[in-house]
């Protein structure tokens, strides 16, 4: 993927917004910062990536999506008939994301790490889930949850059991009930770890991802990063390039 910048133009990069968690009001309280924040960054961005768990759960059934985030997905419209170029990845939370956000906004999904390639700058990025070594449960069950029979299986739920079951097992997850033990492992970092192995095959000049919950900028080799967003339940960060200068901020 390329993408090339003019004069002022920017690309903007978040992660892990987690809409839905841990209850209405304060989900709705982060969701209208988030919006704030694209109204914000609408006025220079050319491409905004959002590097997964937009929502803290997401499935689509046939014909219908998840109740909520009206504000969100409506601004996430309004930006694109802007001709705001805007990408969603999958993350864990969110994985079961099909055709509804490319059919009805136009906005393409992605499932894989991609390469990036703005001037002569290149960018790995993705949500970060299942990364490095170890973690073998998380990618048996992320491998069990991509199959089409899973999937399958849990579209024929009636709606009102899918969304219990997948609701009460997103607010087991670390985020909602862990996020004050989130700690950085050092050279224990299995995505840093990745950045590290992909690096001696392959030169990318940033390593950009999410899930990990942690606002980190480490060194990869002698002249590339890897960055994590962090989240947007307990903070707000994001990052831009503006064809230079990689900056993470706060919103």
């Amino acid at each position: 993927m390329k993408i090339e910048l003019n004069g002022g133009e920017k690309i903007y990069f978040a992660s892990d917004f987690h809409l839905g968690t841990p209850d209405h009001g304060s989900s709705l309280q982060r969701e209208k910062k988030i919006i704030a924040w694209l109204d914000q960054i609408s006025t220079d961005a050319k491409a905004i990536f959002l590097l997964g768990d937009q929502f803290d759960f997401w499935f689509e059934y046939k014909f219908m999506v998840p109740k909520g985030f009206v504000r969100f997905i409506g601004k996430l419209a309004e930006l694109k008939d802007k001709n705001i170029q805007i990408f969603l990845f999958t993350g864990n939370h969110d994985m079961w994301m099909f055709d509804y956000f490319p059919k009805e906004l136009g906005i393409p999904v992605i499932r894989q790490n991609t390469v990036l390639e703005v001037g002569n700058k290149r960018f790995l990025i993705g949500h970060g889930d299942g990364l490095g070594p170890g973690d073998l449960k998380y990618k048996f069950l992320k491998l069990l949850f991509n199959s089409k029979l899973c999937q399958w299986a849990f579209a024929f739920l009636h709606p009102w059991i899918g969304f219990t079951i997948g609701t009460n097992w997103s607010k087991s997850s670390r985020l909602t009930n862990s996020l004050n033990d989130e700690k950085f492992l050092g050279e224990k970092e299995r995505i840093w770890i990745y950045t590290k192995e992909i690096e001696n095959k392959e030169h990318h000049d940033f390593y950009v991802f999410g899930h990990r919950h942690l606002v980190l900028d480490l060194p990869v080799g002698k002249s590339s990063r890897y960055i994590n967003l962090g989240e947007w339940v307990t903070s707000s960060h994001y990052a831009s390039f503006d064809g230079k200068e990689f900056q993470v901020k706060l919103a």
